[in-house]
């Protein structure tokens, strides 16, 4: 699975008003938000196996409620907030979180074709320097796109901690990246 440019708010609602009747559009949105949901469940779970199943799990229940869904402009909002819930049923019915090593989570991300250079070397550093937190809300800010005040709403901490955890965030892989 390779990361991409990111794709419409626009599209991402089109496919998903369309699903039910095309299974096309199922294809195309697919397609465009699994990168995003993938790595953010990767970062959560921090197993391969387990984020893929939660892809496929997320994608399914998009394609359930895409007749209930009002467009708002923030379809992945609504798209991670599926997979946040996803990932939190695994982690309650499994009762553990971390079977991916740090080096297995950083080949996810390093090894992409689609990604430069700096890319890699930031995500690496992101990797290795950042807690969990941080790096969720980095993860959501950078790959998926999402706001601070929607990631704040998504993983229903406060708009300042997030702000926050972002800022450290950017200060620390700034810190590292002058260093080289």
């Amino acid at each position: 699975m390779q990361l991409q440019k990111k794709i419409r708010a626009a599209d991402i609602e089109n496919y998903i008003a369309e699903v039910s009747v095309s299974s096309e559009a199922l294809g195309k949105l697919y397609e465009a938000i699994s990168p995003s949901v993938y790595a953010y469940a990767l970062t959560v779970t921090r197993n391969a196996n387990d984020a893929m199943d939660v892809l496929h799990d997320c994608v399914v229940k998009v394609y359930e409620k895409a007749p209930y869904y009002k467009a708002n402009g923030k379809p992945m909002a609504w798209i991670i907030s599926i997979a946040k819930n996803l990932c939190y049923d695994k982690f309650r019915r499994q009762s553990r979180f971390c079977d991916m090593t740090e080096e297995q989570l950083e080949g996810y991300f390093a090894d992409n074709d689609a990604m430069s250079a700096e890319d890699r070397a930031v995500v690496r550093e992101c990797l290795y320097r950042l807690d969990s937190d941080e790096r969720t809300v980095v993860v959501l800010h950078a790959v998926s796109g999402l706001k601070h005040i929607e990631i704040a709403k998504l993983l229903q901490l406060p708009l300042s901690t997030v702000l926050s955890k972002y800022s450290r965030s950017i200060k620390k892989l700034k810190g590292v990246l002058s260093e080289v």
